[in-house]
């Protein structure tokens, strides 16, 4: 199975387009790479998205780390004496006419998952090839491609750890990984001469956006320095001990710079598979696991392209009979942490603050919004979209539904996390609370997962005064539980095996 693809090619000599999108990097960009091998001149071009930029569907956290990115690949290419021709309005129209004024001949692009993308580029495809412009999408988002790895009736996986084995077996038999290169780039690139006068790379406030410089920013320079810390300094050596508890440090925080694609996946799993030949046995299972996570990240593409139908709707059809909550005043105290359960309101607040939410609790907040009060994992979905720097649709999704048992390799509806007994275990102190929750700082050790517990008196001796300086719990989680079994065992309770 390889894990190299073919290279199209266009006619030696000609000049070739790479339309970058979230794929915002020079190194290991295969649509870039082939461009090189079939082209003597490229440029770099980005559309920015007017209908996208204007809808609910991003916020300021993902604008901002998507434009800082551009800023960072325009540097880049200055460089090289070259530049980032950033177009502004219908694709089609755009690279079209700018494909014509520069004498392009080709457009190169790496491939999405997502179906309105895979739409839009179609639809750009053709307007192209009706002026003789050749477009050739490539591999670039995953490692494996959605029909790669199969079951053995050659039929996509829809439960992780089955497929996570097929794809460790198919790396270990394909041909050694190729990253693609940038050898001859600076012979290859239009010089800015040659581009002529683009747009300037614009600000969210442009757009109607506020930055915050608390919001993730990315750049590939960036991305690859935070690649090598993580396993310098052995952070990826204590990964699986330490990735569940948000108080410490303990993921790469790369998941903001994959999805700008200022780093490439490949050259990811290249590291980690580097890291492990020198490792120590206890190192090695920790870094396998980061390994599982990135294959996660490919297992969750290839179900949003294989079964669209999720970008809409429960992977599950009963699912579609669940009968959700609409109660808009519980949804908006989730989405401002006013709960009442300080690890539910310290990961909202740190997701409304800092653009971006620890891992582990992005499973605890999504488990209380779907079954502790009941409201439908698209609202929450939605939520996420527009806070995260990160916000990816096949992860976004894939988690979500995992925490609502309505996707593939879904719990099971019976397994509700108690937001309890999960800030007792990956918060035990209250490190990750106190920092995001002040008014609770002075609350004890023995209080600080469960404050509503606290006497008059004791609240008074920590200044905090519940039902003013901090809410009450919204709902009763034992309550909670009860209520949600009720509601998902008529539906899912004799759901089949995936």
């Amino acid at each position: 199975m390889p894990l190299t693809q073919p290279l199209p090619r266009a006619n030696q000599g000609t000049s070739s387009l790479v339309w970058l999108r979230r794929d915002l990097r020079l190194g290991d960009n295969t649509a870039l790479f082939a461009a090189m091998q079939a082209s003597q001149r490229v440029c770099c071009v980005f559309v920015l998205d007017p209908e996208l930029l204007a809808s609910d569907r991003v916020g300021a956290p993902i604008v901002q780390s998507f434009f800082s990115a551009l800023k960072n690949l325009r540097e880049r290419l200055r460089s090289y004496g070259s530049d980032l021709a950033i177009l502004h309005g219908d694709f089609a129209d755009e690279l079209l006419a700018f494909a014509q004024r520069i004498g392009a001949s080709s457009v190169y692009y790496n491939e999405d998952c997502e179906p309105a993308i895979r739409a839009r580029d179609a639809r750009v495809r053709v307007a192209l090839e009706t002026h003789n412009i050749t477009s050739f999408g490539m591999r670039d988002l995953v490692v494996f491609g959605h029909q790669q790895i199969l079951t053995e009736a050659g039929t996509p996986y829809k439960v992780f750890t089955p497929y996570k084995r097929r794809w460790l077996d198919a790396w270990h038999t394909a041909a050694p990984l190729v990253v693609p290169s940038l050898d001859g780039l600076d012979q290859r690139l239009l010089s800015s001469d040659e581009i002529g006068v683009t747009r300037a790379v614009p600000t969210p406030e442009d757009f109607g956006f506020t930055s915050s410089q608390r919001y993730p920013l990315a750049g590939e320079l960036q991305a690859s320095k935070m690649l090598e810390k993580f396993f310098v300094t052995g952070a990826a050596s204590s990964y699986a001990r330490r990735r569940n508890f948000p108080a410490m440090r303990g993921t790469s925080g790369l998941s903001t710079q994959l999805r700008a694609g200022t780093i490439g996946i490949r050259t990811c799993i290249h590291r980690a598979f580097s890291a492990m030949q020198s490792a120590a046995p206890a190192a090695t299972s920790e870094i396998e696991l980061w390994i599982s996570e990135l294959i996660w990240r490919d297992f969750y593409m290839q179900i949003v392209r294989n079964f669209p139908h999720v970008a809409d709707g429960p992977f599950v059809p009963a699912a579609q009979h669940l009968q959700w909550s609409d109660d808009q005043a519980a949804f908006l105290a989730w989405c401002e942490g006013r709960t009442g359960y300080p690890i539910i309101d310290a990961a909202m607040r740190q997701l409304n603050t800092y653009g971006w939410m620890h891992n582990r609790l992005r499973m605890i907040v999504a488990s209380f919004l779907t079954k502790d009060l009941l409201i439908h994992w698209k609202w929450g979905e939605r939520y996420f979209e527009q806070h995260l720097a990160d916000a990816d649709l096949a992860a976004n999704n894939g988690g979500w539904q995992w925490a609502s048992s309505t996707g593939t390799d879904a719990a099971p509806y019976f397994r509700i996390f108690s937001p309890i007994l999960q800030s007792e275990k990956f918060d035990p102190k209250g490190e990750f609370i106190r920092k995001m929750l002040p008014e609770l700082r002075e609350v004890s050790d023995a209080f600080i997962h469960t404050p509503w517990r606290l006497s008059p008196s004791e609240a008074r001796e920590c200044g905090v005064e519940l039902g003013r300086d901090y809410p009450m719990p919204i709902v009763d989680h034992a309550e909670a539980r009860i209520r949600a079994l009720a509601m998902y065992e008529p539906v899912l309770g004799k759901r089949s095996q995936l």
